[in-house]
Formats: structure tokens, sequence, C-alpha cells
């Protein structure tokens, strides 16, 4: 536990007392749109757990583990609360999917891809009018989706000004000259065109260059694949889906008492959508082990209020009314990046009766950490972002280690537990409809 004091009730640490302590359990990480291959989490997640274990007084270790064919993980051995649990956790990858979305080629058909995508994906959320619902729904993560488009138009208009000022300059120079006036003017033009559209393309290069800096590539990547087919998963997509929903069905039938899913950003639609297969299939009808899904900082209304996202929207409906898991969505109003504290159900205008979930719960940034560290970080929109799967220095009821490699299942850490009041449920989606399956 926290050794802390906690201001506020709701988000106070809950006992550690599970009626059946989970022993071993298998984890199933599925990370946003990242093309960085996955060894990145594995060193994220032994250095944010030693941080949180000094902080909260309990053990945790990480080991390479047991290999499992075609996927990358590692072990987690854990001493919380006088108990010792097990877990394993895999990384199911798409980040070669990434990769490719990402373009192949040099930098500037890179360039040219990118200004396309803008192009695009901008049509495509006005032309169906998501873009002003998502406004309504949340602005933080709409301005965020803006920011690239609003970067990278600065980029172009830097560089035809740049282009444009060579040029003219070049043809003054160049028409001084002792040449004929025709003559001058002429190669004054050509010229001056020559090193103004390349002096354009330098500036364009050099920010392409940087953009582990600025990220607007990146997003501009991200928001494109999203939207890509209007909110039909691509065709690679759907078949790495399917591979999700077979590795789930295969731990499903092991010896863990829980199996828990973690979605983070895209992630979390993805999960939706293969835990939903494996549920319509009938792999989690036996009630041990356990099976949960904990969706973190969740864009799931970027894809939803597409016209054409009628598979994620029944699932998430599926998802919704079943009893054969627990499902429990957290995230923070500081994260300027996610669709905070709403609802992907309700919002998306799948709630009815028989809805059972998500449990919406605020992680609280401004509370759960120190005033300090608040500071440092408030800013730091992207890094927020990842904030849920990092250490907090003054842990409520959320706390990642806990939650992956404690003796309590979800289900009994947030039984009894309601949703956050600050919750936003209100239905925006102009498109509700499913797809059969």
């Amino acid at each position: 536990m926290s050794s802390q004091p906690y201001p506020d009730p709701e988000q106070a640490p809950q006992p550690d007392a599970p009626t059946a302590p989970v022993r071993r359990r298998h984890v199933f990480y599925i990370p946003g749109y990242d093309p960085i291959p996955p060894r990145r989490y594995r060193e994220l997640y032994r250095r944010e757990a030693a941080e949180q274990a000094a902080i909260s007084g309990y053990e945790i270790s990480l080991t390479s583990g047991p290999a499992q064919t075609g996927r990358f993980g590692w072990q987690v051995e854990a001493l919380m609360d006088g108990v010792a649990t097990t877990t394993r956790v895999d990384v199911l990858v798409w980040s070669d999917i990434v990769q490719h979305s990402m373009g192949q080629g040099g930098t500037l058909r890179a360039i040219a891809t990118a200004y396309l995508q803008l192009l695009r994906t901008a049509w495509i959320y006005l032309s169906t009018g998501a873009l002003w619902r998502l406004v309504r729904l949340r602005k933080g993560p709409v301005l965020a989706a803006l920011y690239p488009v609003v970067f990278l138009l600065g980029q172009l208009a830097l560089a035809v000004l740049t282009g444009v000022g060579v040029a003219a300059g070049l043809d003054l120079l160049l028409a001084a000259r002792p040449f004929a006036p025709l003559a001058g003017a002429l190669v004054g033009t050509l010229a001056g065109t020559l090193a103004g559209t390349l002096a354009g393309l330098a500036v364009l290069r050099w920010f392409r260059a940087r953009d582990g800096r600025f990220y607007a590539y990146y997003l501009m990547h991200d928001y494109a694949f999203s939207a890509g087919a209007y909110g039909a998963y691509p065709p690679a997509l759907e078949a790495r889906i399917a591979e999700f929903s077979g590795a789930l069905t295969e731990a499903l039938r092991g010896d863990s008492d829980e199996v828990l899913v973690v979605g983070h950003s895209s992630g979390a639609h993805l999960a939706v959508s293969a835990l939903a297969d494996v549920i319509r299939a009938g792999a989690a009808d036996r009630a041990d082990p356990a099976l949960s899904f904990l969706s973190l900082g969740q864009v799931v209304p970027m894809v939803s209020f597409l016209p054409r996202a009628d598979r994620l929207r029944g699932d998430l409906l599926a998802l919704s009314r079943t009893d054969a898991l627990t499902w429990v969505d957290v995230s923070a109003p500081g994260d300027g990046c996610s669709f905070a504290l709403c609802d992907p159900v309700a919002v998306t205008g799948l709630a009815g009766a028989g809805k059972r979930w998500p449990l919406v719960l605020s992680a609280a940034f401004s509370k759960t950490l120190s005033p300090a560290r608040w500071r440092t970080l408030r800013w730091r929109f992207f890094r927020l972002h990842f904030q849920y799967l990092c250490a907090f220095d003054r842990p409520g009821s959320y706390d990642y280690f806990r939650i992956t490699a404690g003796p309590v299942p979800l289900s009994e850490r947030y039984a009894g537990r309601v949703a956050s009041p600050s919750r936003i449920e209100t239905h925006l989606s102009r498109y509700t409809s499913v797809a059969p399956r």
C-alpha cells in the first residue's frame, strides 16, 4: 500500500484480501499504434515496477521466463501482501503492420505520402461529420489529432516561403548580370525556380528528419491508419486480430488463475475485437481461469464514430453485455491524447438493456501524482499518455503492477466499485449500425 495518506476516498487504495488469490496469471498486452519492437515495453515494465515496489512496499522482479513460440514476453515474480504470484506477460505484436502503414521508400516519398494522408484523413472526418461530434465529446484528443495537421501545414507554408524567397533573390541576382535582357530573365527564372524548389524541399526534409522530436508524421500516420477504411479494419489487421483471439483461446485452456488482457490507446479497440471473437466462440465459458480486460487511455471513438466501423461497434455491444469477463476502463482527464472518462459503449450509442461494461474509472493524475511530479509531467502530453503503465508516487486504487502481478483478480479488485461520477455517457455518434457475426 502507499505509505502516504490519500485525500480522496474515491481513489483510496482497496484492501488486498482476495477470496481466491491469483497464483498464476497470463497477461496479454496490446500496444497502441507503435512502430517500435516490443522490447521497449519490457524495459518500461522493469523500470517502473521497481520504482512502484519501492514506493508501495512490495517485491517484484522480472525474468525472461519460458519461451512462447512467435511471441515476445517476460515473466514476473511478485510478493504482495504475503502472497506470491507468477505472471507471464506476452506482447501481442502488430508493430510490423504499423511500420508498413507508415510507408516504405525514401524521404521525399514519405513526405508526399504524409501530405496525401493529411488530405484524405481530413476529408473522412469532415465529410462524415465525425470531427464535430468528437469535438463535442472531448476537445483534448481532437486537438491532439489536429496537431499533426497544423504542424505539417506549417512546415509546408515555411517551405513555400523559403522557396519563393530563394527563387526571387536568385532571379534578381541573375537578372542584373550582363546577359541579354531576355536571356537574363529566362536564366534567372529557371535557376530561381530550381533553387527555390530545392530550398523548399530542404526545409521539409529537415523537419522530417527530426520527427522523433515533433511527432507530426507519426501522428498523421496513426490517424490515417485508423480512418483509412472509414472505420473498417484493413485485411492485415483483421488477420492479426484473429491471431490475437487464438492466443487468448489457448491461454484460457491453460492452468492460469486469471487471463488478463491489457489494451492501451489504439490497442484497446483491437482488444475489444479479439475478446469479442473469443466470447462468441464460447472459449470463455469456463469459470476458471477468470477472463479480465483492462483498457487504458482508449481512443475508441476515433474509430467507432466512423460509418464503416460496424465490426467494432458490434464487438463493443457484445463485450458490454457479457458476463464472461470483467472490463475496467481507466483513463484520466490529464491525458489529452485519450477520450478520458468517455464510456466507449455509451457514447457510440450502444448502451441499452443488458449493458454491464465497462466500469469507467479515473486514474486522477493530479491526485495520484505528487504536486512536484504533476508539475513535471503536466505538459508532456505523450509521456502522460503512457503514465498508466508507469509508477505513481501517490498510488490510489489504480496500480498497474498490483493489477498485472498481484494476487487479486480484476473482478475482486473493483468489486462493488461505482463508476467515476464525471464519466461521459452522452450518445454522440451518428453511426450505430453493427455487423452481424
